[in-house]
């Protein structure tokens, strides 16, 4: 759907992949970047970091938008209890697909909702498990000289070559990969009054 000024519906971001995601929806929004300390806190567990993430990303931008539904969203990747952000460097990238290769990484993604019309949010953690199968040390590194999945968690795009990656998928929405849980969010906006097919 195109973006226009004057929607009702905000995502509180500037990645082009969450916006291309919401454009498959029938519901008219606008797009605007918070800015946050993404930080965890000492001893945060992944699934309320997350949590405060997204709901922070999303009332960042409250006060600019007192009439709206505000998008926020976040994700980490766990493997072997660690949280894995974004590797923002090609050699870490290359360190985490081979600790990955053919194993199973976990991804947490946080949505949020506020509603500043009506001073209330909503808060989903939808969790995915990707399956790695045992990848070379070549496909390694010509996978992310190919794909520069810098800014990605996990090292790898979903929406690109990284499904080249994988032994299998197992969660109720491949979109949350990507970086927004559609299902989880079509449900918040039709609590909210939108409706993900458009108005009739």
């Amino acid at each position: 759907m195109p973006q226009t000024d004057n929607a009702t519906l905000v995502l509180a971001s500037s990645s082009r992949f969450r916006q291309a995601l919401l454009d498959r929806l029938l519901v008219p929004y606008q797009c605007c970047s918070p800015d946050i300390d993404e930080t965890p806190y000492s001893n945060e567990t992944p699934s309320a970091l997350v949590h405060r993430l997204a709901l922070s990303k999303a009332n960042a931008v409250a006060e600019r938008f007192p009439n709206h539904c505000i998008i926020g969203s976040d994700q980490v990747a766990l493997f072997e209890g660690d949280i894995l952000g974004k590797p923002h460097t090609e050699e870490r990238a290359r360190e985490n697909l081979t600790r990955f290769s053919g194993q199973k990484v976990t991804f947490l993604t946080g949505l949020a909702l506020v509603d500043t019309r009506h001073q209330r949010h909503h808060v989903h953690i939808e969790p995915f498990e990707v399956f790695f199968r045992s990848l070379s040390q070549q496909e390694i590194a010509r996978y992310v000289a190919l794909e520069q999945p810098l800014d990605s968690s996990g090292s790898f795009r979903m929406e690109g070559l990284g499904i080249s990656l994988f032994e299998k998928l197992e969660g109720r929405d491949p979109n949350a990969l990507i970086g927004l849980p559609l299902i989880a969010l079509c449900d918040m906006l039709r609590q909210a009054g939108m409706n993900p097919l458009g108005d009739a």
